[in-house]
């Protein structure tokens, strides 16, 4: 089949789908095709030229957790955003730095979370988190009580355009404001602050080193299915804000 029979293919579906589209559902996309159908290295390498072509374009093609999209440019999103009458939701301080810390030390307790950030965490945010499907229960610490334990989900890689946990800024990016500050604090009115006020709160928790006992002192909700939104085993230890 030629590459350019293959890029429409490919286009179309990823115009049309509504979610994110893994790699192995638009390699699927050729299955009867017999002997015409690409290879799994040559789709992938249609797949980088598509992106390449929508280089000068309102919209890219991105690689997130769950699979590839088409999406308006950050450059274009302000105006593409007045087709909507909807505005864009903030967000507190405090449950940016909460999701923050679960980003950074999942899995965590809540009681985890309040001990680095120095005071409470409302219910209002977590249920607000887990409504948005950025975090969920994975399972819960084996201590009186039973706490529930929460980490991020491939939505909020999706969300934040991140393929995996390892793609999370490091302490230094965060500190020189970079990174996916643009985007996780977009809705918040004192970016640098929160960011160094997380970044340095979590710093100071590091020395806990309390996530290497984990698998110790959980007792996990099994998903088969689901991955902890990363393809890692070593989760960061500092946090963002």
């Amino acid at each position: 089949m030629q590459t350019e029979k293959i890029k429409q293919i490919l286009e179309a579906a990823l115009m049309v789908a509504a979610s994110p589209v893994s790699f192995d559902r638009l390699y699927q996309l050729f299955s009867d095709d017999g002997e015409q159908a690409p290879t799994r290295e040559r789709l992938r390498s249609i797949l980088k030229e598509l992106e390449n072509d929508y280089y000068h374009s309102g919209i890219e093609l991105v690689h997130v957790s769950s699979g590839y999209r088409f999406q308006a440019r950050k450059e274009v999103a302000g105006w593409i955003s007045r087709l909507w009458d909807e505005k864009r939701p903030r967000y507190s301080r405090a449950l940016l730095e909460t999701l923050a810390i679960i980003a950074y030390r999942q899995p965590i307790t809540r009681g985890e979370i309040e001990k680095i950030r120095g005071v409470a965490v409302s219910t209002n945010i977590v249920r607000t988190l887990i409504e948005r499907e950025w975090v969920r229960v994975v399972g819960h610490r084996d201590v009186p009580g039973k706490p529930a334990i929460y980490a991020t989900t491939k939505q909020f890689l999706d969300y934040f355009n991140l393929q995996s946990l390892s793609e999370l800024p490091s302490l230094a990016e965060l500190t020189d404001i970079d990174g996916l500050n643009t985007d996780l604090f977009a809705d918040s009115h004192d970016d640098g602050d929160l960011l160094t006020k997380v970044t340095a709160t979590a710093e100071a928790e590091r020395v806990r080193s309390e996530n290497a006992q984990v698998s110790h002192d959980v007792r996990t909700v099994t998903d088969p299915s689901d991955d902890l939104s990363s393809d890692r085993s070593t989760f960061p230890v500092l946090g963002d804000g």
